[in-house]
């Protein structure tokens, strides 16, 4: 049983560094045009303190390692995307990104560490840091909602990308799986709950593959209205991951 949990964790790894490298494009884009245009920071902000967090998960965990690899990959990439954020965007948006880094990358990591080594111990501590990363993730997978409902409502699937749907398929499906073999209930749960999202979308794409984007939107603009609704990650991004 170990044999294979192993072997679906480094599978895991894998299908999540996917997903970490997915918005390379995008920012290939910000830095041959030399501007974040109208991209959004705060989903990649958001994945790299998730990745933060399950890194600790991991080192804190017994067993964890498979779980802290991955996501201290992920906290490499994603503090690239924000550096790329902080180098070309526009003064009102740097600001924006230096804010939120320093609320949620910088101050609530370290809190949440200060408070989970000082005030718990043992199992009680890693349950702590497992419940927050949980919910890290839960929104993580939650946040393509919006896309779903557009693609409903426009009938078309340029809104939600396949190949960024397919992996977080893979990613939670294949992390749920690996926590239900080592029974970690704070890594399974949020994935599980990825898995059945990324399978609504894929039935979604089934069923508006053929649709038409909407004539008075570019395809540029489809891009950036994914981006302000996409939320990667990790595992759980493990988003990441």
């Amino acid at each position: 049983m170990e044999g294979l949990s192993f072997s679906i964790g480094v599978l895991g790894n894998i299908i999540s560094v996917l997903v970490f490298l997915s918005p390379i494009s995008t920012f290939w884009r910000i830095v041959k045009h030399r501007s974040t245009e109208d991209f959004e920071s705060l989903p990649y902000i958001c994945t790299l303190l998730s990745s933060s967090m399950w890194t600790y998960y991991g080192l804190t965990k017994p067993g964890g390692l498979l779980v802290a690899t991955v996501n201290g990959f992920g906290i490499i990439v994603e503090a690239i995307y924000v550096a790329i954020f902080l180098i070309f965007a526009p003064q009102k948006m740097r600001a924006k990104t230096t804010i939120l880094v320093a609320i949620l990358d910088v101050g609530f990591l370290a809190a949440a560490v200060v408070v989970t080594q000082v005030a718990s111990h043992g199992d009680v501590r890693i349950a702590a840091i497992g419940f927050v990363c949980a919910g890290l993730n839960i929104v993580m997978y939650g946040s393509p909602l919006a896309a779903m409902t557009r693609v409903v409502t426009t009938k078309s699937v340029e809104y939600m990308p396949f190949f960024l749907s397919f992996f977080l398929f893979l990613n939670g499906g294949i992390w749920a799986l690996y926590a239900l073999l080592v029974q970690d209930y704070f890594l399974g749960v949020p994935n599980g709950i990825g898995f059945l999202l990324g399978t609504a979308q894929l039935l979604l794409y089934a069923i508006y593959r053929n649709g038409n984007p909407p004539q008075n939107m570019s395809d540029d603009g489809l891009e950036e209205g994914w981006q302000r609704q996409q939320l990667i990650s990790s595992p759980d991004q493990i988003e990441e991951k």
